[in-house]
């Protein structure tokens, strides 16, 4: 079939595929920031450049150390985890008892820095990362060609993402962190480092973004605004999926990169606008989103 509803069957699919990309990195980032507020009640601003940083890392341990995709996929996630740590520690951890406006300004100020510091010794031009020769060229699927590198990144989500939701949600763990939220004293008398749980935590919550920004790095050029371009879209999102519901930021993700995606198609207009207008949508008919809780 060369037609499907008017629309040449290899441009549908591409768009699919793109908007199939662009949904695992929503998913990704929307992860993370629905870890670190549903279990921290921090809206993490930062987590953009926090994506950033990780795919920067990448880079640099490739220009700098010679040190490839593969071991830069283990080691960014877990040196950029590691910076969250200390900013939580430095930071973050004063705030917990305020207002969630008070970690909301202190997270977009260390965004901005953080990115002014990226654009004042890199620039704003946008640095190359090559992809691994491993994932280099093309599936012929008859109707269209897709890059293996593209669907290794969907594979690589769906795994992080179904990992990371079976964690918090049927693991001790995890049990332990959805209780430390609830009542963190009661927690702590059972002999649990709820601080120490709740600092790992928020690393974790930067590792993911960190994740994200190692496999963006092939696809988009490594640049300081790469993340600034991706977060107002994926609050967006962790809105329409409930704020703080795992398993509402994935499967949101995914499915509005795919809208995304198809709107590209049929509506090319109103592709940049279509999540925001959903979102607008979900707050009037479910103020806590699809998946939250009121």
């Amino acid at each position: 079939m060369d037609d499907i509803f008017g629309i040449p069957a290899p441009l549908l699919f591409g768009q699919l595929l793109l908007g199939l990309i662009n949904g695992a990195f929503y998913a990704m980032l929307s992860l993370g920031l629905a870890v670190i507020f549903g279990l921290l009640n921090i809206v993490n601003m930062a987590h953009g450049a926090q994506f950033m940083m990780g795919a920067f890392c990448a880079w640099m341990l490739l220009a700098w150390a010679g040190i490839g995709y593969w071991w830069a996929l283990i080691l960014s996630p877990i040196i950029i985890g590691f910076t969250g740590i200390v900013l939580e520690k430095l930071f973050i951890s004063k705030l917990y008892k305020l207002d969630h406006l008070y970690g909301l300004l202190l997270t977009f100020g260390l965004a901005l820095i953080i990115e002014g510091v990226f654009r004042n010794e890199f620039g704003s031009s946008g640095l190359p990362y090559r992809i691994p020769p491993e994932l280099s060229g093309a599936w012929d699927l008859g109707f269209m060609f897709m890059p293996i590198y593209r669907g290794w990144v969907v594979v690589a989500a769906l795994i992080l993402c179904l990992a990371t939701w079976l964690i918090i949600e049927r693991t001790r763990l995890g049990a332990y962190l959805r209780a430390a939220t609830e009542n963190a004293a009661l927690v702590q008398a059972f002999g649990v480092n709820v601080p120490r749980m709740v600092t790992l935590t928020y690393g974790f919550g930067v590792a993911l973004a960190a994740i994200g920004g190692v496999l963006a790095a092939p696809i988009y050029s490594v640049n300081p605004q790469m993340g600034s371009n991706l977060i107002i879209v994926v609050f967006a999102v962790v809105v329409i999926g409930g704020m703080g519901s795992i398993l509402g930021s994935i499967l949101t993700g995914f499915a509005l990169g795919i809208v995304e995606g198809l709107t590209k198609v049929f509506w090319p207009e109103a592709s940049a606008t279509v999540i925001f207008v959903i979102m607008a949508i979900v707050l009037v008919a479910r103020p806590a989103g699809l998946f939250g809780r009121a």
